[in-house]
């Protein structure tokens, strides 16, 4: 399984950012994914999730408002549109596949697959 995630760079506040991740490995339109984040020095925290047909979608708080997310079940692909960006979004952005069956999407321990990370830097 390989979850590529790619998009991530260095970016006024105020700014935006598209982060996308292509998958391989899994039969992607079964999958809820979502994206996790991890700040220097900070535990990894949730940030986004959709279901698989993309009707369902969870944000954290701290990015409502601002992030959407997003997936093509034909590009095998999940996005991540973030708007607004504030330095505390600086952080190494994971995309992820959940476990098949999963209720909460909001922690780690729900995730069967992790991808690589992309790092966004947001300047002040």
């Amino acid at each position: 399984v390989q979850l590529q995630a790619y998009g991530g760079g260095l970016v006024q506040a105020g700014g935006s950012l598209r982060l996308s991740c292509v998958s391989s490995g899994i039969t992607f339109r079964v999958y809820t994914m979502g994206w996790f984040r991890q700040a220097p020095g900070k535990e990894r925290m949730f940030v986004a999730s959709i279901t698989d047909t993309g009707r369902f979608r969870n944000y954290a708080e701290s990015v409502k408002g601002r992030f959407t997310i997003s997936r093509d079940n034909d590009e095998y692909t999940v996005y991540l549109q973030m708007d607004t960006l504030k330095p505390e979004d600086t952080a190494l952005y994971y995309c992820v596949a959940y476990r098949r069956g999963t209720r909460f999407y909001n922690t780690s321990n729900s995730v069967g697959y992790w991808g690589q990370g992309t790092l966004v830097t947001v300047s002040s």
